[in-house]
């Protein structure tokens, strides 16, 4: 950061030691300077063509508070939106400059990405109040400041399942901007599970349109009790569109996960013959680990699974796709007459193995289409069950090394394991990352000491960690109030967890600037645990 304190005196701007302010997740330097920076409705925002869609994003938060957007134009004074390629060495692609002088805002970042984050940051030194109950004669008084900031991890992860428990197109999108506030840049998308498919595949309308239906939904654990009342939704393709062109003027990438070869019971109720049992004929209303899965013997079933795909990737055309591959119960397999001959031909000798051959071919496919493919940690053959024979995860595949391998379960060595043999990991741990645990089992100060690097791993393997993803799972959390009283006020842990370097992290601190953020939540009707830890 010398770099950049150099850059501030060059341009005249005071600095001085580091400043206590309430923004979320925290910077890596804040220079305070004297004096302050009167923002009005006249203030306007000036930008060059290439943040035109930064500019016009910004107008529309500004609109919130008085009522009218402020004028955008090419020159002059007011909140200056710039790129500059000089700051990707010190800054990389989502790091930004943000200076608040006494005439001035000026927002600098190597990318659309960085300036885009640096709105964020200017919009938390807002009073949170600020951007709600519009009135033209509204002003704000923004200390002078120097913020200079970029990213721990690349890859900083929220998931929502909506297989469960659908959420509809608002939901999403609110999630979308509470991410984007707090920097988050990745949105894993659950759309297909055991319970609900979700999502439109032209090529086979009975997915949405019978595995989107259940007609009734578990009530609670263990318990054969049920809610009484079906449960169905899924989103058209034009909302998934509308979605994803959401997320990306939100710099968010979505990685959408469609569940394969386990978790596939809804798919199987719609066309019974991608099964492998020959039982499943509707959507299942329970919960847990069910025993079919896709017939990965039938060559039907893996066109199926490639139309499937194909489609996925004209909707998504970011470049990672999130198979699953998680809980599959071999049980099924074992006894299967054309698994286990298909085990015989290809020569496995275990279904792990037998497993990852199939997920070998998906990302075979997955890679001639210029995407990636992602999958839990299961993918690469590792007994992480208490629930799994050992013999049936005695593994001589390997599995792509083009492969993402997200760690929710087993052993801190398996990450190890799987950076030394080659693999990128998002770590996902469920002990420290699901959403739906509830707050005795990951308070918030548990969700904030979270570190996605292992203690232990050896330090050249640290890139190989890209970053973290938490989980919200849906299946006990059938309302958008529920859901936000489990994401609230973690997310913003998870926010830190991900951007801050790991020194600067200050738990007392993070409280202190949580409350502004809290304030907002409640001004836009969020729900959030106001509980003791």
């Amino acid at each position: 950061m010398k770099l950049i304190l150099a850059f501030f005196l060059l341009a005249g701007v005071a600095v001085s030691a580091q400043a206590e302010i309430n923004i979320i997740p925290r910077p890596v330097s804040v220079m305070p300077g004297n004096g302050t920076y009167t923002l009005t409705e006249k203030t306007a925002i000036v930008s060059g063509e290439a943040t035109q869609s930064e500019a016009a994003y910004l107008a529309d938060i500004l609109s919130k508070a008085f009522g009218e957007k402020p004028h955008i134009k090419a020159k002059g004074k007011g909140i200056e939106l710039k790129l500059n390629a000089a700051l990707q060495d010190s800054l990389g692609d989502e790091g930004y400059l943000l200076t608040v002088e006494p005439k001035r805002i000026v927002i600098e970042g190597a990318t659309r990405a960085g300036v885009f984050y640096g709105i964020q940051s200017l919009r938390q030194l807002l009073p949170p109040a600020f951007e709600f109950h519009p009135d033209k004669g509204k002003t704000a008084a923004l200390s002078v400041v120097a913020i200079a900031d970029k990213p721990r991890f690349p890859w900083r992860g929220f998931m929502l399942d909506v297989a469960r428990h659908f959420k509809g197109v608002d939901v999403v999108k609110g999630l979308l901007d509470q991410m984007a506030l707090m920097k988050m840049n990745v949105f894993h998308w659950h759309l297909t599970d055991d319970q609900g498919w979700r999502i439109e595949i032209k090529k086979y309308p009975k997915l949405t349109s019978v595995g989107g239906y259940r007609k009734d939904t578990q009530a609670a654990r263990h318990s054969d009790k049920r809610e009484g009342k079906p449960h169905s939704g899924f989103y058209t393709q034009e909302q998934i569109k509308d979605i994803f062109a959401y997320a990306t003027a939100r710099h968010i990438r979505i990685v959408p996960e469609i569940e394969m070869p386990g978790h596939a019971s809804a798919a199987i109720a719609a066309y019974p013959w991608l099964g492998v049992l020959g039982t499943t004929k509707e959507v299942p209303v329970t919960f847990g680990k069910l025993p079919d899965s896709f017939n990965i013997a039938d060559p039907r079933v893996i066109q199926f699974l490639e139309d499937v795909l194909t489609e996925v990737f004209n909707l998504f055309p970011g470049k990672v796709v999130h198979i699953g591959g998680d809980e599959v119960m071999y049980d099924a397999w074992k006894e299967s007459e054309a698994m286990q001959a298909l085990m015989k031909k290809e020569g496995l000798t275990s279904p792990a193995d037998l497993q990852i051959w199939f997920t070998n071919r998906i990302s075979q496919f997955v890679d001639s289409t210029g995407h990636r493919m992602m999958g839990w940690n299961e993918i690469l053959g590792d007994n992480v069950h208490e629930w799994q024979d050992s013999a049936d995860t005695q593994v001589k595949q390997t599995l792509a090394k083009s492969a993402i391998i997200e760690f929710w379960k087993g052993s801190l060595d398996l990450i190890n394991k799987a950076v030394s043999n080659g693999y990128d990991v998002v770590n996902a741990y469920h002990r420290m990352t699901y959403l739906d645990y509830n707050y005795k089992m990951i308070p918030l100060s548990k969700a904030y000491s979270f570190n996605p690097i292992p203690e232990g791993l050896d330090p050249k393997y640290d890139s190989k960690i890209l970053g973290f993803g938490c989980q919200m799972w849906s299946e006990w959390i059938p309302t958008t109030q529920s859901m936000d009283l489990k994401i609230f006020p973690r997310l913003a842990a998870y926010a830190e967890v991900g951007w801050t370097p790991l020194p600067d992290k200050n738990y007392q601190r993070f409280l202190d600037a949580l409350h502004n953020m809290e304030q907002r939540w409640q001004l836009e009707g969020i729900d959030y645990y106001k509980g003791e830890e």
